[in-house]
């Protein structure tokens, strides 16, 4: 009886195909597992006479070592078919498809048009340290000794050196141009700056500023508002308004903050422009004559203009993006908005 049943499972076993892995695994479960048929004889043979058990064990052993064997020839049966059907599933002759390129940063994007606009109209660029000395930081743009920008509380200063800070505006680099140019000066200063700020939707430790200098004989305000006017329309659009308000800073005499008319509402007034139809950019004005005579430039015979803006500012309004940190958070749902359609 027990002959009869081993030659059936022998017949099973090599009469078993499979063509996929589930077919694979039932066979597996079927004469490989402990609970196999093979398993049920290895099983039984605690019910065989003494005398009929080696020659019980040996047949047994010949049905597990041919299941295995049949196993193992599935298995390449099965893995070979795989491989065979992608092959003929690829049709060589398609075009590749196009790889998503990534996009400019917002912030790179808004640098290289605002330095765009103003290479036109014949400024360069120059750059300086983000670690800088109190002279060029502070001293040389006419800043008091008690100012509050030098105060801990607005800026980065390199421990146990109190001289040494990472600046917190450009103009530094300007006072650099300065010192080691004569006029006439058109120059234009982006770069990283660095404040000691609470980290906000308005407000950061680090970020970007580019600053605009031009100093020669004859400047005047009107020059100054003639360059900030052509900068709003070709950066905004042309129905763009400007509007200067009286301002004070350390190195600019007269001073005046740079507003423009609201892009959303288009001065009409919104919720982004506080019902008051303008939205401020940045500082302007002439440079102060004690700032010339500090960087060797004679004040009887020149005059100058700067102006500074926020470039992540700059961003914001041209984008219509209400949280500044988006900029350094690096969220991929946010930098896809600026990759490039393919």
């Amino acid at each position: 009886m027990h002959q009869q049943k081993i030659e059936a499972i022998k017949s099973a076993i090599e009469a078993a195909n499979a063509a996929s892995q589930d077919e694979l695994e039932a066979y597996r479960i079927k004469f490989i597992s402990k609970k196999s048929v093979v398993g049920e004889l290895f099983a039984q043979m605690k019910d065989i006479p003494n005398e009929q058990k080696r020659e019980y064990g040996q047949l047994v052993n010949e049905v597990k070592q041919l299941a295995e064997q049949k196993f193992q020839e599935l298995i390449e049966k099965v893995n070979s078919s795989s491989k065979k059907s992608k092959s003929t599933d690829m049709d060589l002759t398609l075009p590749p498809t196009g790889i998503a390129a990534g996009g400019i940063h917002p912030l790179t994007a808004t640098r290289q048009r605002i330095i765009e606009i103003f290479e036109r109209i014949g400024f360069n660029l120059s750059e300086g340290p983000e670690i800088e000395d109190d002279w060029h930081n502070f001293t040389a743009l006419n800043f008091p000794e008690n100012h509050p920008a030098r105060e801990m509380q607005d800026t980065f200063f390199i421990e146990k050196n109190p001289d040494i800070a990472l600046r917190t505006h450009t103009s530094s680099v300007q006072v650099r141009v300065m010192e080691n140019q004569k006029p006439p000066i058109r120059t234009l200063s982006p770069g990283r700056v660095y404040r000691n700020e609470a980290i906000s939707a308005r407000a950061h430790c680090i970020f970007h500023q580019v600053e605009g200098l031009y100093v020669d004989e004859n400047v005047g305000f009107a020059d100054l508002k003639n360059t900030l006017y052509h900068f709003a329309k070709e950066m905004f659009g042309k129905e763009t308004k400007v509007r200067f308000r009286p301002s004070f800073f350390p190195f600019t005499e007269p001073s005046a903050e740079i507003d423009i008319s609201c892009l959303l509402c288009g001065g009409k007034g919104c919720n982004v422009c506080k019902g008051a139809g303008w939205v401020e950019i940045g500082g302007s004005g002439m440079v102060d004559p004690n700032v010339l005579e500090n960087c060797g430039i004679d004040s009887g015979k020149y005059t100058g203009f700067a102006f500074g803006m926020g470039i992540e500012r700059i961003a914001m309004l041209k984008y219509q993006i209400k949280d500044l940190r988006l900029f350094t958070e690096n969220d991929i749902r946010f930098l896809k908005q600026f990759r490039p359609m393919l």
